[in-house]
């Protein structure tokens, strides 16, 4: 059975690799997420670390197979502080086992001890992607719809 951890500090290279395999999945043109600093990414974490969270889905093996990371944001259309899940990844031979359903309990047990009244997660549109859009709808997400970006 696959078990669901809090990463610690000594885990953040391993949810890297991981976020690094689902963005490989996502890309829609080739190396459209070539170039991002490791070095900075892990910086960055460093300083909102009561603010980022990272979960891993470790295999009997101890081998991990999944990730869930969140970050926690204020609005006030949310009612204030809430959660939003920027990454979330179950390896192919993973999927369909229950995994990923994990994953989202560790995180909504995470935003319910934080108080948060909400959680939001970006799943693409396309057609390809359906069978995300339909888990997390299995899950009790609403669609609301896309979202947009800008590079800076």
């Amino acid at each position: 059975m696959t078990r669901i951890v809090r990463a610690s500090p000594g885990q953040r290279e391993t949810v890297l690799a991981l976020v690094e395999r689902l963005l490989k999945e996502l890309e829609d043109r080739p190396n459209e997420f070539e170039g991002i600093d490791r070095n900075q990414v892990l910086q960055a974490w460093r300083e909102v670390d009561a603010k980022f969270t990272a979960f891993l889905a470790l295999a009997p093996s101890g081998e991990a197979v999944g990730v869930a990371t969140l970050m926690e944001v204020f609005a006030i259309y949310a009612g204030g502080w809430y959660g939003v899940i920027d990454e979330m990844y179950v390896a192919p031979e993973y999927r369909s086992q229950g995994v990923g359903r994990q994953l989202l309990e560790a995180v909504k047990g995470h935003g319910r001890a934080r108080g948060w009244m909400r959680l939001d997660v970006t799943a693409p549109p396309e057609k390809k992607w359906e069978r995300t859009v339909a888990f997390y709808e299995q899950q009790g997400f609403v669609f609301t719809g896309p979202k947009l970006r800008l590079r800076l």
